[in-house]
């Protein structure tokens, strides 16, 4: 039963995706949003049910194969399942917001002035978002490698065509591209890593490769003759390569803020639930071998620590409403990557949960305002939107405040999990990212609340007071509703069983000895109230209510002092506006580079080599060949006689020698 039920959850919405896809002319839009929106609905309650089992009921891991897709040389490469604690909790995720951004889109597009009417474009969309979801339940529900590859390929796939859904707009184009071509980077790791266990396990199953962690923990590999490695942490550090991509972790990061050029229903389906999370999920379920290498979860926690802060400072300057949302997705990103460096797998994965809540609801919240503003997106046009659009307003406010990590709200919880055990971690680099991420919360609060004041509070702008405004229509404000409920509760049930380790109980992932979050809990956890209460004297709420106080009085009380300060620093201002210069580092090395290479090659081996040197030169001999021959070729028969008489004579002496 259990097996018909994992069936149906992975492919009803590949179902629902066919149908408004392949039939989207004949169903129309009404039949392609309806079609689509049960196809996740029943993979929602599906997967409450089954959440309910194993994370509630504490049902034992379920590991089945759906069924074997070759055998070659022994090595059986299979689609299945494997369920526990930790992708229970990433389906009902996925499938839940998936469900919320399919209800958001009607109304969204209904309102959309980017696509023809006329074209089945609608019809597509909801094909695409719904075969977003079953790529992602592939990759969470898998059990082998192949199929963990399958669903990573295909999220990379549908964000491609997401990206880029508005086909006419040339910036879209270029921004689907960019995703792509970055992923393809991180995806070259990450397939050479699964390569590696491939040769060195010879098996493609989890469990097969997790039973024989420890017999391979000491192989050594030479890349460089006389030069040893760690055959895990060099395949480990591979795998990490594709998450870097995946999870936009720097440098692989440069597509995330770039992606907001799609419909903001997917901004926040790629941001909040499936694309960027693949990664992080893929970490804690390899966590069993990643244990086995320090210098890979220092490298895992190093590269998160750097993600969290650089990227934060960058929302500073953003004045795009997606792409201070999006910027804060990258910074939040790389505190749940430090975790996992720092091997607080729980405290991790448990802000990923709750960051799914709250991230979504901001992006849908945002999406809201667009709509109100006629699909104008600079934060500046804005202004005094608060008494129009009371709904979003209170729907922004609460996702602001689950993202700062305010007492009490989702955010809270999981976030000061993750700073409490940097503290405790001993790991190599680790008091490091712990400033940094520090760091980190002050400036989170700081964007976060300058969008917020900037879009909400303070003067109407001139657009604002000279066109209608009003709140978005029910189908666009029911899912922030929805949204708003975790986004403010989800920590409260669920952080003492995070701490102490028993909510992902006999989850593949927490067999890896989780002493830094036991720490935590011994050493600070208390209780829900009196962690709520104690937190308003410690320093992460401190600098986040720093950081909201100071953007209100940047943006509200003394609005002049932002022109002021870019005055007096412009070559800071000039770096972040740069996004440290990412971009044009990749435009020189890769860009123009791999333009350079071309016309290198093309000069020197396509012409010279190839056309000059093979098939002109081969020409030229041919025909200066056939001019000699032909000049034997006299017409009289004694040169032929002398010929024929020449050749018996070299034979017999050939014959004779």
């Amino acid at each position: 039963m259990l097996h018909f039920i994992l069936t149906v959850i992975l492919l009803s919405p590949l179902l629902g995706s066919m149908i408004a896809g392949l039939f989207g002319r004949q169903v129309g839009r009404k039949g392609a949003h309806t079609v689509t929106i049960i196809g996740v609905a029943i993979s929602t309650v599906l997967s409450a049910y089954v959440f309910s089992l194993f994370v509630l009921n504490g049902h034992e891991a379920y590991n089945a194969s759906l069924y074997t897709w070759m055998v070659s040389d022994g090595i059986r490469f299979e689609i299945g399942f494997m369920i526990d604690e930790l992708s229970a909790t990433m389906m009902l995720v996925v499938t839940f917001v998936s469900l919320m951004v399919h209800i958001y889109t009607i109304g969204y597009m209904d309102h959309d002035e980017d696509y023809d009417h006329h074209n089945p474009y609608y019809q597509r969309f909801f094909s695409y978002i719904s075969l977003f979801t079953f790529s992602m339940l592939s990759l969470v529900m898998a059990n082998n490698f192949l199929q963990l590859f399958f669903g990573w390929e295909a999220v990379g796939l549908v964000s491609y065509l997401l990206i880029g859904f508005y086909m006419k707009r040339e910036s879209a184009i270029q921004a689907n591209l960019k995703a792509f071509l970055v992923n393809r980077v991180g995806d070259f790791g990450f397939i050479l890593g699964i390569a590696m266990v491939f040769v060195y396990f010879n098996t493609m199953d989890y469990k097969e490769f997790f039973a024989q962690l420890t017999t391979q923990r000491d192989v050594m590999i030479e890349i460089i003759p006389g030069v040893e490695w760690s055959m895990i942490t060099l395949m480990l550090i591979l795998l990490f390569i594709g998450a870097m991509g995946k999870s936009a972790q720097m440098p692989l990061h440069v597509w995330l803020p770039e992606s907001m050029e799609g419909p903001t229903p997917i901004s926040a389906l790629i941001h909040a639930a499936t694309m960027v999370t693949a990664g992080i999920f893929m970490v804690a379920r390899l966590s069993p071998a990643f244990e086995l290498s320090e210098a890979a979860l220092s490298f895992v926690l190093i590269v998160g620590a750097l993600t969290a802060f650089m990227m934060g400072l960058l929302g500073l300057i953003q004045n795009d409403i997606k792409r201070v949302v999006a910027y804060s997705t990258l910074s939040q990103l790389g505190y749940m990557t430090a975790a996992l460096g720092a091997s607080a797998y729980a405290a991790g994965m448990f802000h990923v949960l709750t960051h799914a809540f709250f991230k979504a609801l901001l992006f849908l919240a945002a999406g809201s305002v667009i709509i109100a503003m006629h699909h104008k997106q600079d934060i500046r046009d804005m202004g005094g939107l608060k008494k129009y659009m009371p709904i979003t307003y209170v729907a922004m406010l609460v996702g602001s405040l689950a993202l700062i990590g305010f007492p009490g709200f989702s955010g809270f919880f999981s976030k000061d999990s993750i700073l409490l055990s940097l503290n405790e971690s001993e790991r190599y680099g680790a008091t490091f990212a712990y400033v940094l991420l520090m760091a980190g919360v002050f400036v989170t609060a700081f964007y976060s609340f300058r969008m917020f004041f900037l879009v909400f509070h303070g003067e109407e702008s001139e657009y604002v007071r000279t066109h209608e405004m009003k709140e978005s229509p029910w189908v666009v404000t029911l899912p922030l509703i929805l949204l708003s409920i975790p986004a403010v509760l989800m920590g409260l049930p669920m952080i003492e069983s995070m701490l102490d380790g028993t909510y992902f109980g006999s989850s593949v992932f927490i067999s890896a000895q989780n002493d830094t979050m036991l720490a935590v809990y011994n050493n600070y956890y208390n209780g829900v109230l009196d962690m709520i209460l104690h937190s308003f004297v410690t320093l992460p709420v401190i600098l986040a209510l720093s950081g909201v106080l100071l953007a209100w009085f940047m943006y509200i009380k003394q609005p002049n002092i932002p022109g002021k300060l870019k005055a007096l620093c412009p070559r800071g201002f000039y770096v972040l506006d740069n996004a440290y210069g990412f971009d044009r580092l990749n435009e020189i090395v890769f860009v123009d580079g791999t333009r350079k290479l071309g016309q290198f090659f093309s000069k020197s081996v396509d012409n010279k080599l190839i056309d000059t040197g093979m098939v002109m030169n081969t020409c030229k001999t041919i025909l200066h060949s056939a001019t000699s021959l032909r000049e034997t070729q006299t017409g009289y028969l004694y040169h032929y006689a002398f010929v024929m008489i020449f050749g018996l004579l070299a034979m017999l002496v050939w014959v004779l020698w």
